[in-house]
């Protein structure tokens, strides 16, 4: 009887997947019977008709795991770009649209986890980049966030309602650009600090550390001031202190010096040891010991949190990790291998879509057989600030999270 049953429900299951593919494929297959009517009246006539029913869904057209990317326009070539390519480095996946005969509508065809979500923009004839004109979801990506990228959202992906500021909670304070002067590194930068409601009658607290801050702190990226006072006010985390370090020259904020202090740089990490913590702390209400104190950070910035974790436990027992990008440097699972004689907590987040998975699941083996505590998870994302904003409450409660 159990046997019939689950036959019952793949049964239905598959059926709906079906009907999905066919309602799909009959909408495509429109287009191009449109396009292929030999009576030019008519001919223009049904395929607005066509067009306007597969864009009252949504473009991209999205059923099931099937998605088609479409452009209406006059152009030589079209392609897409984005995630699932590599943003052109992944040769293997086929990204060139077709046009369609009769129509000036150009579509591309794949299959995507129906949970994926990914950046894409569409590049025509080969030199002019376009966000897509019929697709309203954007994304501000990219290390830096200067620009937005369109969205593909499957069927099943959906936004995490953390990054939404809950009604009628109290915020916290942030003091922006507080400027210090390195001798260690001979410049100076700027950091940003959060301190949570009622930070003056708290106590010490708890203090995280986070790399690329302007980043993290930007609303169209990490919006990270929002999690934090939605986490809080929830009693998901404890209240925590949180120090949002600035790559950028404060001069000339295009100058971002990220590649360089985040690339396994000793000097940058004594300047954190010797200059910035001690520097800092003082300032605000924080337990000043490595058993309180985390660092975060994302691609280059997960790579140097695994670095100061695992370098110096002394300074940091915790380290929250994003799309890191360990194989710029793979001497980094060296570093994390020789950990002796010291527990560390680390939550660790990749995407599976061209993203850094092949690293974080070496990694994921190396901390199984170490010391360490550690949650890692994986989406159906790409190397994205869209990736990245929806795990930030994941890391926070693994790292902060109240008992």
């Amino acid at each position: 009887m159990k046997n019939v049953v689950l036959f019952l429900l793949f049964a239905v299951s598959l059926s709906g997947y079906c009907q999905e593919n066919i309602a799909f494929t009959q909408s495509i297959k429109n287009l191009y019977a449109a396009g292929s009517h030999p009576d030019i009246a008519t001919r223009n006539e049904e395929t607005e008709k066509a067009w306007n029913q597969i864009k009252a869904s949504g473009i991209p057209f999205v059923k099931g795991d099937s998605a088609a990317f479409l452009f209406r326009g006059e152009a030589t070539t079209v392609d897409w770009m984005g995630d699932f390519n590599g943003w052109g480095f992944r040769k293997t996946f086929h990204n060139k649209g077709k046009k369609i005969h009769g129509t000036n509508i150009w579509i591309l065809r794949s299959s995507f986890p129906k949970d994926a979500r990914l950046d894409y923009k569409i590049l025509v004839n080969g030199h002019q980049w376009l966000l897509d004109p019929e697709n309203p979801h954007q994304q501000w990506s990219g290390v830096g966030g200067g620009s937005p990228n369109s969205e593909l959202r499957m069927p099943l992906w959906k936004a995490d309602p953390i990054q939404t500021e809950v009604p009628g909670i109290a915020h916290g304070v942030i003091k922006r650009d507080i400027l210090f002067a390195s001798k260690i590194l001979g410049y100076q930068i700027t950091y940003s600090a959060y301190l949570p409601v009622g930070y003056e009658k708290a106590g010490k607290l708890p203090v995280l550390y986070v790399t690329d801050g302007y980043e993290y702190l930007l609303p169209e990226l990490g919006n990270m001031a929002t999690v934090l006072d939605n986490l809080i006010a929830q009693k998901k985390i404890q209240p925590i202190i949180a120090i949002f370090v600035d790559h950028r020259e404060p001069i000339n904020r295009s100058n971002n010096r990220r590649m360089d202090e985040l690339n396994l740089n000793e000097k940058y990490l004594k300047f954190f040891a010797d200059e910035l913590i001690p520097g800092v702390e003082p300032n605000y209400p924080i337990q000043s010991d490595a058993a309180h104190r985390a660092i975060l950070g994302t691609s280059m910035g997960g790579l140097t949190a695994a670095y100061f974790a695992f370098t110096r436990p002394d300074l940091f027992t915790m380290a929250g990790i994003q799309s890191p990008a360990f194989g710029t440097r793979p001497q980094i699972y060296a570093m994390c291998e020789n950990l002796k004689g010291t527990t560390l907590k680390v939550s660790m987040t990749t995407g599976l879509i061209n993203d850094a998975s092949e690293g974080s699941t070496k990694m994921k083996e190396i901390l199984e057989k170490n010391a360490c505590v550690y949650q890692y998870r994986e989406s159906n994302e790409g190397h994205s600030w869209g990736n990245w904003r929806s795990t930030i409450d994941d890391i926070l409660i693994d790292l902060f999270g109240v008992k």
